[in-house]
């Protein structure tokens, strides 16, 4: 469950930060980012398991780099579900992703040295 948080908290900090720093992401406020963030969670914990079972191949070649394809993937579709967030374009997905991975990476290394 703790996992699962730390991914939800992970997700708003990036949008939030993306959508401050550059104006590549417009937002409608901050309702919209949770909005946008909690659905971009559930979309991950439902539908990228699958994606990745699908794409292990290209995964295995690629050597997990393709998993990064397959998250921003799940951030324009969530653009494409949620009104009052627009990413302009692939690549703005793509840094979004980055950073949100960078994050839970740094998040998930602070809390274990913590605990």
């Amino acid at each position: 469950m703790k996992k699962q948080q730390l991914k939800l908290l992970t997700n708003f900090i990036g949008v939030y930060i993306m959508t401050s720093v550059f104006s590549w992401i417009e937002s409608d406020g901050i309702v919209q980012i949770i909005i946008f963030a909690s659905t971009l969670w559930l979309i991950n914990l439902l539908l990228r398991p699958l994606l990745l079972l699908v794409t292990l191949p290209i995964n295995m070649l690629t050597l997990g780099i393709f998993s990064l394809i397959i998250h921003t993937w799940m951030i324009m579709l969530t653009d494409i579900l949620i009104r009052g967030i627009h990413i302009s374009s692939f690549w703005i997905s793509f840094m979004l992703a980055m950073l949100i991975i960078a994050m839970n990476l740094i998040l998930k290394n602070f809390i274990e040295t913590k605990g």
